[in-house]
C-alpha cells in the first residue's frame, strides 16, 4: 500500500517518526516535504500530497502541521479528497467507517507521538462501512464537488 506524507515546519519531526513506522511495517512511504524545520506554507506541501491520492498515485495520505487544521483545510480543497482531521482513535475509525476519508490530518502541536501513532493504525486499518446512509452522504459531498466546477 502507498501512503503520501506531507508536512509542514511544524511537524517535521512527526512525519517523520512516523514515515519511518510505515516504511518499517511494509508501506510504500512518499514523502512530499517538508524536510527541515525553516518556515514554510503548508498549503504547498498539502497540495502535493492530496494531488497525489486524488490521481491514485497513492492509496491514502497523511498531512501534519502545528494544529492539523490549516493542512486539513488545504488538503480538501483539492477534487476527490475528503480529509479527516483526527485527534484519536474514535475519530480516525469513525472517518474511515462513515466518511470513507482518503487522507488523515494530524496536529503534532495538539497530539502526542503514541497517540498519532496510534491515530494512523486505527486509519489506515479501518474499512469504509458501506452502509446506505454513508454512501448516500458521500455522494451529496462529491455532488458539491461537482457542482463547483
Amino acid at each position: 500500500m502507498k501512503i503520501a506524507m506531507a508536512n509542514d515546519h511544524a511537524a517535521t519531526d512527526m512525519k517523520k517518526e512516523i514515515g519511518k513506522m510505515l516504511s518499517d511495517e511494509g508501506y510504500e512511504v512518499i514523502d512530499f516535504g517538508t524536510d527541515d524545520n525553516a518556515s514554510c506554507d503548508y498549503p504547498d506541501y498539502a497540495k502535493k500530497c492530496a494531488q497525489a491520492v486524488a490521481n491514485k498515485e497513492a492509496d491514502f495520505g497523511i498531512v501534519i502541521c502545528g494544529t492539523g487544521i490549516g493542512i486539513s483545510i488545504a488538503a480538501n480543497k483539492v477534487n476527490k479528497i475528503r480529509c479527516g482531521l483526527c485527534h484519536d482513535v474514535t475519530t480516525a475509525r469513525l472517518t474511515r467507517e462513515h466518511n470513507d476519508a482518503n487522507m488523515l490530518a494530524l496536529g503534532a502541536r495538539t497530539t502526542g507521538m503514541e497517540t498519532a501513532k496510534d491515530i494512523v493504525h486505527t486509519f489506515l486499518n479501518t474499512p469504509f462501512s458501506e452502509g446506505a446512509n454513508h454512501i448516500r452522504r458521500i455522494n451529496k459531498l462529491s455532488d458539491i464537488e461537482a457542482s463547483q466546477k
